[in-house]
């Protein structure tokens, strides 16, 4: 039985380099008592901010500083922790880090209700001047959300429960990644496995339907054993989201989860209005893939093996850098450069360990480089991985690098779609470079796939998310036969045709995002923008509207930034062309098959 290796085991070669951040735990230890007197000092500023424009301007300034070694301070904890979920010494520095920014934030409660108190002809008076010109965007947006923002008193006290607000997340993770014990399964070559966050997706993905089943059933069923305990914490969730979104007056947990972004809550309506409308396709996606693999009927575990038979497509971590590069190569010679120096000083955290969280994610920092963590198991979907996170990070290099520190983080709406657009860009250069009939097919299955899991099943947990908080808020408890109950209905909704296992309903347990709430739809506005900007470049060969996009940071709402890259998403057409991409995609994939 192969069981995964302790961190220490590791190659260091393939895990990040944190050096940059602290050269020690002992520096970070420094840091973090310095950062703490700093934000010990922020409370002195009160009542100053209204006294003239310089008084703004040294005030956020300073604020500012403190934020920035906070931040350091905070990912440096993180990536330790993630790096391994069960190192003590690691949950003892993320504790304390997560500790540090409640304090941070009750340190700085008073700022947007001060500034607020400014007569609003003298707080416009005040940004002109040109050295506030920095902070003239987040100045204009405490402004926008004077309905929304308590006195002092009231947001110190809701700074002050963000860190309880935190617990179910966290002890979800803590659940998930280390106290859960999953089964093992019996693998192709006959040899005993144990299953693994990391190691699912592969199971999942077997050719032989007894292993994938096997991997379903064993994967959900450890989740089932735990799904009472799951669904307290997520109710907990949802909760605290409706306890922020009554105290600052508005409407639903979705309309508080968008309005920080100034996104019309019709945006998200039209998504799921777009996909239901796309769901015939999706039904005649899913015979196809009943025909091709053969079965007289589909079930919810034959939807993430590839349909394509015969088709060797490993890909090594070494294969992988090299055809990304080669990829994303039209974004332009500077964007090649930063992606050599992620490879070569180690921002990336290649493979799996024991306690390492699952999935992969990127994150910046601003004044050091972005960071990479994969669970990488040597095939496609992990190239297309990389490049997705890779996606990430230079958005965080570009804005981090080109904005300052008060506009140098990019909001969640624009967040997926530097990431997916590396995505696109590598379907297409593989359908371009490979000429092989099979592994062409194979190419255009895993574009397929991109968009049931990135734009169908994303909309299905935006629609879930949406549906159990709206329960929530008109009276209904969140038990586990509720969530259960929401999510099996639009399973069966969105994959029409397909057999549902019993263990189906219970898939929501496991996915981490829905204790970040409202975020998930974004992967599928993503997802249909990238299409979009992707066919631009390749079209005109100028990838410089897009190249703008990527340093815009925060400098301005995510709806007014995809229009750089030529993307309106208050319009549905977004969507609708991405709907019929699908549709094309799966007629050019059925004609390569020959069916």
């Amino acid at each position: 039985m192969q069981e995964l290796k302790p961190r220490r085991e590791m190659d260091p070669a393939f895990q990040w380099d944190l050096s940059p951040l602290f050269s020690s735990p002992a520096a970070w230890r420094d840091a973090y008592a310095e950062t703490e007197k700093m934000i010990d000092a922020l409370p002195r500023l009160a009542g100053t901010l209204g006294a003239s424009a310089a008084s703004l301007e040294a005030a956020l300034s300073e604020i500012d500083r403190a934020a920035e070694l906070c931040e350091r301070v905070g990912v440096y904890a993180f990536l330790c922790k993630a790096g391994d979920n069960g190192d003590p010494d690691a949950q003892d520095m993320d504790d304390r880090a997560t500790r540090l920014y409640v304090k941070l934030g009750s340190a700085v409660a008073f700022v947007d209700p001060e500034i607020l108190s400014i007569d609003e002809k003298k707080l416009l008076d005040f940004l002109s001047d040109p050295a506030l010109a920095p902070h003239r965007h987040y100045v204009e947006d405490v402004n926008r959300q004077r309905a929304h923002t308590l006195d002092g008193k009231g947001e110190e006290m809701l700074a002050a429960l963000g860190e309880f607000a935190a617990v179910p997340g966290t002890a979800f993770d803590m659940l998930t990644n280390v106290d859960m014990e999953y089964p093992t399964l019996t693998d192709e070559a006959g040899r005993e496995v144990r299953l693994s966050n990391g190691n699912f997706s592969v199971y999942r993905e077997s050719r032989d339907r007894r292993v994938r089943e096997e991997a379903f059933k064993g994967y959900f069923g450890a989740y089932h054993k735990f799904i009472n305990t799951t669904a307290a914490l997520y109710a907990g969730a949802v909760k605290a989201a409706s306890f922020y979104s009554s105290a600052r007056h508005y409407d639903g947990n979705c309309e508080a989860a968008l309005f920080a972004n100034n996104v019309p809550v019709s945006v998200y309506d039209s998504l799921i209005e777009a996909v239901h409308a796309g769901l015939p396709a999706m039904r005649e996606y899913l015979d196809l893939r009943r025909e091709v693999l053969g079965l007289d009927s589909i079930d919810v575990f034959d939807l993430y093996v590839p349909m394509v038979p015969d088709v060797d497509f490993k890909m090594p971590y070494e294969n992988a850098k090299k055809l990304v590069r080669e990829a994303l190569a039209p974004l332009g010679e500077d964007y090649c450069r930063v992606l050599d120096r992620a490879f070569s000083e180690r921002w990336i955290d290649v493979y799996e360990n024991k306690g390492k969280e699952s999935g992969a994610f990127s994150t910046g920092v601003f004044g050091v480089h972005p960071y990479v963590m994969l669970n990488y198991t040597d095939t496609l979907d992990d190239a297309f991985t990389l490049a997705h996170e890779l996606g990430h990070a230079m958005h965080s290099y570009y804005s981090d690098t080109t904005q300052d520190f008060a506009n140098h983080d990019y909001r969640i709406m624009v967040a997926e779609v530097a990431s997916t657009v590396n995505e696109v860009l590598l379907a297409k250069h593989l359908l371009k470079t490979e000429t092989d009939p099979k592994r062409r097919a194979y190419i255009l299955n895993h574009f397929l796939e991109g968009f049931r899991t990135t734009v169908f099943r994303q909309t299905l947990f935006a629609e879930f998310e949406r549906k159990a908080h709206d329960l929530y808020r008109g009276g209904t408890p969140l038990t586990a036969k509720t969530l259960s109950k929401i999510y099996l209905d639009l399973e069966s909704e969105y994959y029409g045709g397909a057999k549902m296992q019993e263990l189906i309903a219970d898939e929501w347990s496991y996915i981490p995002h829905f204790y970040r709430p409202f975020y998930v739809y974004q992967y599928a506005t993503g997802f249909s923008s990238a299409v979009a900007i992707a066919d631009a470049i390749e079209k005109t060969g100028n990838a410089a509207d897009y190249r703008r996009f990527l340093t815009l940071g925060g400098s301005d709402y995510p709806i007014e930034e995809l229009k750089v890259a030529g993307i309106d998403l208050t319009s549905p057409e977004t969507v609708k062309n991405a709907m019929k991409v699908f549709r094309e995609t799966i007629r050019e994939f059925a004609d390569a098959l020959g069916r």
